[in-house]
């Protein structure tokens, strides 16, 4: 049985959800704000999470940005706001869907199925990231341990930063992150330079393993919000 959390300061917005999800089968676990939706997470475990946005205290984005940190499993995002800025924002930060309130019992469970799905449909091709050490993806094809990448068989020279950069992203395919959200993991908090640097590394990338680097098809840019690596 699959668990997911809910994240939801609307007591009975969460337990309409909740309803639903259990009448398909799922577990659920409800808690009110993101300071207890992180301290849930660090002590059980769930296949997805349901996260509103404004939530007392600390808000969704801010709630997101850290499961990112930790975890790698399905988050999709509820609000009452449609604006374009904020699905922006939280596709920025990492969220896989982004449902805008009101909405129906059935489209609620048609996408956490098909995001459960689609990220069972990720493992099994690429398996647990941290045990394996190569992944490849079409021609593409990055060792871990011996920091080597080949391009339909050739292998390409990569700078440390480079192969950082490009490991972390296929690690996480198909997830957009922002250039400042980059440079923070790949460069680190203290690091001298800012976030344009991200960009100078991402076009050498793309001039060692794209075909074509002006219509990349492994690195692509999300415009507004940052890059992904797309499988």
């Amino acid at each position: 049985m699959k668990r997911i959390l809910i994240i939801e300061d609307d007591q009975s917005i969460a337990n309409l959800q909740k309803d639903y999800l259990e009448l398909s089968g799922f577990s659920v676990k409800i808690v009110n704000s993101g300071t207890d939706g992180l301290k849930v997470l660090e002590e059980e475990a769930f296949d997805l999470i349901i996260l509103d946005i404004m939530l007392p205290g600390m808000d969704g984005f801010e709630v997101l940005k850290t499961i990112r940190e930790k975890e790698d499993i399905p988050v999709l995002l509820v609000s009452a706001r449609a604006e374009e800025i904020y699905k922006i924002n939280g596709f920025g930060l990492g969220a896989d869907d982004y449902i805008t309130k009101p909405f129906s019992s059935g489209e609620l469970v048609a996408r956490v199925n098909a995001h459960l799905n689609k990220f069972e449909r990720m493992k099994e091709r690429f398996g647990k990231v941290d045990e394996v050490s190569k992944i490849q993806v079409r021609g593409l094809e990055v060792q871990k341990d011996s920091r080597r990448v080949f391009v339909n068989g050739k292998e390409v020279t990569m700078a440390h930063k480079e192969f950082d950069l490009l490991l972390f992203l296929l690690q996480n395919a198909n997830r957009v992150f922002g250039k400042e959200e980059l440079f923070e993991r790949i460069w680190g908090m203290d690091a001298l330079g800012d976030a344009s640097t991200v960009t100078v590394h991402i076009a050498r990338i793309r001039e060692k393993i794209e075909e074509n680097p002006s219509k990349p098809q492994y690195i692509g840019t999300v415009w507004g919000s940052g890059y992904r690596f797309m499988v």
